[in-house]
């Protein structure tokens, strides 16, 4: 790491809007009280320590997820195993980590030389339709709910399934309502462009997106159109780019969605020693398109291009994916990045807008606007 950047990084530590370790750690049978203070490499991990540690880490939001079809009421307790799992690693690394509910906690822990961590629940299908379970989450710390995953909810259409909401019901409009009155984020990765509106027209807190790039670099429909974009700046929000390779590049999408149809083909438990043999063999015969952190850079100065140098940060998807770009293989690789950046011109405000001060603003702003909601 270059001094420029270990000086930048010192001032402006990355806040990273999604990290999948928790579920990781569940998939593979490690979930019980899990050491994550050593290197995890060999066992495929892109997440531990040490590494947050090099590549300079303040604040992560770990993702509480489980998948879309985990039903109804079996989606809200498996979501409480997640949210009792990152508290365990918290408290097993109380020297390392600290939880964080709000941006002065975030600071404090800053200060303390800890990662703040906060936790993102990511598909609506988690609360199983309920406002209670909702504010239960947020009782617990969850400061995010991303609308949809892969699927739709009842109430939400996800970017990757068929239509049927218009974007939001009644019901979503009011799930969004209640997100505004607790100060959680509104979490627009994932949605569909009609639900990312529909959320915005509704919400009185800047539009967040915990994990997204550029629609108008890879077309894929997970990813943020200039339109939205262009609401994002005017809500002085922050899109946290993303750097999974099916959302940077066209070779990939196509790559990507050829590699979730092997899989569904498979038939095989998700978690099985079977389904990892047969994706680790599909991947050794369908090798990634060329995909780097130049890749991801591209999308970071298109979202500065319309959306504005203050409406953009970093949600990397780390232990989210089975393939990275080139030179950002693991939490240790943002100075990497950053580095590219500089090269392109970034000043040290700049790069410390998109690595802290965004998404803190936006937090504050976040837990601002609850103040302003009735109850």
């Amino acid at each position: 790491m270059d001094e420029r950047i270990r000086r930048l990084l010192a001032a402006a530590p990355v806040i990273d809007g999604h990290n999948d370790l928790p579920w990781q750690l569940r998939r593979r049978r490690m979930s019980g009280n899990p050491d994550v203070n050593r290197d995890l490499s060999a066992d495929g991990f892109h997440t531990d320590l040490p590494r947050l540690r090099a590549g300079g880490v303040g604040a992560q939001f770990w993702s509480v997820y489980v998948p879309c079809d985990v039903p109804g009421h079996e989606a809200v307790t498996a979501t409480l195993e997640q949210v009792d799992l990152v508290h365990r690693l918290i408290a097993r690394h109380p020297d390392h980590l600290a939880l964080a509910t709000t941006a002065d906690e975030v600071e404090k822990a800053r200060g303390e030389g800890r990662v703040a961590s906060l936790l993102g629940a990511e598909g609506g299908h988690c609360i199983a339709d309920s406002l209670g379970a909702l504010r239960a989450l947020h009782r617990l710390g969850v400061r995010y709910l991303t609308l949809t995953h892969n699927n739709n909810t009842a109430w939400a259409d996800s970017a990757t399934d068929e239509p049927a909401h218009g974007g939001l019901t009644d019901f979503g409009r009011d799930v969004v309502r209640e997100l505004n009155r607790l100060g959680m984020l509104v979490d627009l990765s994932h949605v569909a462009p009609a639900t990312m509106h529909a959320a915005l027209d509704v919400s009185t807190a800047p539009a967040f997106f915990s994990h997204s790039s550029a629609r108008a670099r890879c077309d894929h429909p997970r990813n943020v159109p200039d339109d939205v974009l262009e609401r994002v700046r005017a809500s002085q929000g922050v899109v946290m780019v993303t750097f999974v390779p099916g959302f940077l590049t066209e070779e990939c999408r196509t790559w990507m969605a050829d590699s979730v149809r092997a899989e569904a083909e498979v038939g095989f438990e998700y978690a099985s020693a079977e389904a990892e043999a047969a994706r680790a063999a599909w991947l050794a015969a369908n090798p990634r398109p060329p995909c780097d952190l130049t890749d991801v850079a591209d999308h970071i100065e298109h979202v500065r291009s319309v959306a504005g140098v203050d409406c953009v940060g970093l949600g990397g998807d780390f232990d989210g994916v089975g393939a990275l770009p080139d030179g950002l293989g693991d939490v240790s690789t943002y100075p990497a990045l950053l580095a590219e950046l500089a090269r392109r011109g970034w000043t040290d405000s700049d790069l410390g807008k998109l690595t802290w001060h965004n998404a803190m603003r936006v937090l504050r702003a976040t837990e601002a606007a609850a103040g302003t909601v009735a109850g």
